[in-house]
Protein backbone atom coordinates (compact mmCIF):
# COMPACT_ATOMS: atom_id res chain seq x y z
CA UNK A 1 0.00 0.00 0.00
CA UNK A 2 2.54 2.15 0.71
CA UNK A 3 4.66 2.02 -2.33
CA UNK A 4 1.62 2.17 -4.23
CA UNK A 5 0.53 5.48 -2.73
CA UNK A 6 4.51 6.96 -3.02
CA UNK A 7 4.63 5.90 -6.76
CA UNK A 8 1.09 7.71 -7.01
CA UNK A 9 2.38 10.84 -5.32
CA UNK A 10 5.57 10.55 -7.55
CA UNK A 11 3.74 11.30 -10.85
CA UNK A 12 1.41 13.64 -9.09
CA UNK A 13 5.11 15.63 -7.63
CA UNK A 14 6.67 15.66 -11.07
CA UNK A 15 3.17 17.05 -12.96
CA UNK A 16 2.94 19.57 -9.83
CA UNK A 17 6.58 20.38 -10.61
CA UNK A 18 5.90 20.69 -14.00
CA UNK A 19 3.21 22.86 -13.55
CA UNK A 20 4.91 25.22 -11.40
CA UNK A 21 8.12 25.59 -13.45
CA UNK A 22 5.85 26.26 -16.89
CA UNK A 23 4.22 28.74 -14.45
CA UNK A 24 7.37 30.63 -13.75
CA UNK A 25 9.30 30.32 -17.77
CA UNK A 26 5.74 31.89 -18.30
CA UNK A 27 5.89 34.33 -16.12
CA UNK A 28 9.39 35.32 -16.96
CA UNK A 29 8.60 35.54 -20.92
CA UNK A 30 5.17 37.86 -19.85
CA UNK A 31 6.85 39.72 -17.64
CA UNK A 32 9.90 41.79 -20.07
CA UNK A 33 7.04 41.63 -23.35
CA UNK A 34 4.65 43.47 -21.11
CA UNK A 35 7.66 46.24 -20.19
CA UNK A 36 8.44 46.59 -23.87
CA UNK A 37 5.39 46.87 -25.38
CA UNK A 38 4.48 49.75 -22.72
CA UNK A 39 8.32 51.36 -22.73
CA UNK A 40 9.67 50.61 -26.04
CA UNK A 41 6.33 50.28 -28.02
CA UNK A 42 4.75 52.85 -25.74
CA UNK A 43 1.42 51.30 -26.22
CA UNK A 44 0.44 49.41 -23.02
CA UNK A 45 -1.07 45.87 -23.27
CA UNK A 46 -3.68 44.97 -20.81
CA UNK A 47 -3.31 41.02 -20.77
CA UNK A 48 0.45 40.63 -19.48
CA UNK A 49 0.06 41.97 -15.87
CA UNK A 50 -3.20 39.30 -15.53
CA UNK A 51 -1.00 37.25 -17.22
CA UNK A 52 1.86 37.33 -14.71
CA UNK A 53 -0.52 36.92 -11.75
CA UNK A 54 -2.29 33.91 -12.63
CA UNK A 55 1.51 32.35 -13.77
CA UNK A 56 2.57 33.39 -10.32
CA UNK A 57 -0.55 32.10 -7.94
CA UNK A 58 0.17 29.02 -9.84
CA UNK A 59 3.61 29.02 -9.18
CA UNK A 60 3.11 29.72 -5.48
CA UNK A 61 0.10 27.64 -4.35
CA UNK A 62 1.33 24.61 -6.79
CA UNK A 63 5.42 25.00 -6.31
CA UNK A 64 4.58 25.12 -1.94
CA UNK A 65 2.86 21.44 -2.39
CA UNK A 66 6.35 20.48 -4.33
CA UNK A 67 8.76 22.07 -2.29
CA UNK A 68 6.94 20.42 0.76
CA UNK A 69 7.23 17.23 -0.45
CA UNK A 70 10.74 17.90 -1.15
CA UNK A 71 11.34 19.37 1.75
CA UNK A 72 12.87 22.36 0.57
CA UNK A 73 10.43 24.83 2.32
CA UNK A 74 11.54 27.32 4.53
CA UNK A 75 12.22 26.08 7.90
CA UNK A 76 13.56 27.44 11.60
CA UNK A 77 15.32 24.70 13.13
CA UNK A 78 17.17 26.38 15.72
CA UNK A 79 15.19 24.86 18.82
CA UNK A 80 14.25 21.71 17.49
CA UNK A 81 17.79 21.35 16.35
CA UNK A 82 18.98 21.41 20.14
CA UNK A 83 16.18 19.00 21.23
CA UNK A 84 16.43 15.32 22.14
CA UNK A 85 15.54 13.25 19.14
CA UNK A 86 12.62 12.24 20.40
CA UNK A 87 11.59 15.49 20.97
CA UNK A 88 12.74 16.32 17.89
CA UNK A 89 10.45 13.86 16.17
CA UNK A 90 7.40 14.94 18.22
CA UNK A 91 8.07 18.23 16.88
CA UNK A 92 7.85 17.30 13.51
CA UNK A 93 4.45 15.19 13.76
CA UNK A 94 2.92 18.32 15.72
CA UNK A 95 4.65 20.48 12.16
CA UNK A 96 2.95 18.10 10.10
CA UNK A 97 -0.74 17.70 11.34
CA UNK A 98 -0.76 21.43 12.05
CA UNK A 99 0.23 22.01 8.26
CA UNK A 100 -2.55 19.44 7.53
CA UNK A 101 -5.01 21.59 9.49
CA UNK A 102 -4.03 25.07 7.60
CA UNK A 103 -4.16 23.31 4.42
CA UNK A 104 -7.72 21.84 4.85
CA UNK A 105 -8.46 25.46 6.13
CA UNK A 106 -6.91 26.66 2.44
CA UNK A 107 -8.76 24.50 0.83
CA UNK A 108 -11.93 25.28 2.51
CA UNK A 109 -11.85 29.04 1.96
CA UNK A 110 -10.47 28.99 -1.15
CA UNK A 111 -13.04 26.54 -2.64
CA UNK A 112 -15.48 28.67 -1.82
CA UNK A 113 -14.10 31.67 -3.26
CA UNK A 114 -13.46 29.94 -6.66
CA UNK A 115 -17.47 28.78 -6.58
CA UNK A 116 -18.30 32.72 -5.19
CA UNK A 117 -16.19 34.28 -8.27
CA UNK A 118 -17.01 31.41 -10.85
CA UNK A 119 -18.98 33.40 -12.98
CA UNK A 120 -17.25 37.15 -12.40
CA UNK A 121 -15.50 37.52 -16.25
CA UNK A 122 -11.67 39.29 -15.53
CA UNK A 123 -11.94 42.26 -17.88
CA UNK A 124 -8.68 41.86 -19.61
CA UNK A 125 -9.27 38.08 -20.25
CA UNK A 126 -13.23 37.49 -21.14
CA UNK A 127 -11.93 33.80 -21.80
CA UNK A 128 -11.35 32.88 -18.43
CA UNK A 129 -13.23 34.19 -14.94
CA UNK A 130 -12.17 35.02 -11.72
CA UNK A 131 -12.70 31.62 -10.31
CA UNK A 132 -11.06 30.12 -12.59
CA UNK A 133 -8.22 32.63 -12.03
CA UNK A 134 -7.92 31.35 -8.37
CA UNK A 135 -8.19 27.68 -8.95
CA UNK A 136 -4.85 26.95 -8.39
CA UNK A 137 -5.44 27.69 -4.24
CA UNK A 138 -7.54 24.79 -3.93
CA UNK A 139 -5.81 22.33 -6.20
CA UNK A 140 -2.29 23.37 -4.46
CA UNK A 141 -4.45 22.73 -0.97
CA UNK A 142 -5.20 19.26 -1.90
CA UNK A 143 -1.82 18.60 -3.13
CA UNK A 144 -0.34 19.90 0.74
CA UNK A 145 -3.01 17.81 2.00
CA UNK A 146 -1.95 14.30 -0.15
CA UNK A 147 1.63 15.12 1.04
CA UNK A 148 1.30 15.88 4.13
CA UNK A 149 -0.81 12.41 4.48
CA UNK A 150 1.94 10.84 2.79
CA UNK A 151 4.55 12.30 5.38
CA UNK A 152 2.28 11.54 8.05
CA UNK A 153 1.75 8.02 7.31
CA UNK A 154 5.40 6.98 5.51
CA UNK A 155 7.46 9.78 6.67
CA UNK A 156 9.93 12.17 4.69
CA UNK A 157 9.79 11.53 0.92
CA UNK A 158 12.89 13.69 0.67
CA UNK A 159 15.60 10.93 -0.77
CA UNK A 160 12.94 9.64 -3.34
CA UNK A 161 14.47 9.36 -6.94
CA UNK A 162 12.06 11.56 -8.52
CA UNK A 163 12.29 14.40 -5.42
CA UNK A 164 16.42 14.30 -6.05
CA UNK A 165 15.96 14.86 -9.64
CA UNK A 166 18.28 17.45 -10.63
CA UNK A 167 19.61 17.94 -6.90
CA UNK A 168 23.90 17.63 -7.35
CA UNK A 169 23.49 17.77 -3.50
Amino acid sequence: MSQSYSNWMDKVYLAAMIVAGFSLLIMTVIIPIGIFSRYVLNRGESWPEPVAIICMVTFTFIGAAVSYRAGSHIAVNMLTDRLPQALQTLCARVVDLLMLLISFVMFYYSYFLCADLWQQPVAEFPVLTSGQTYLPLPIGAVLLILFVIERLLFGSQENRPVVLLGNHG
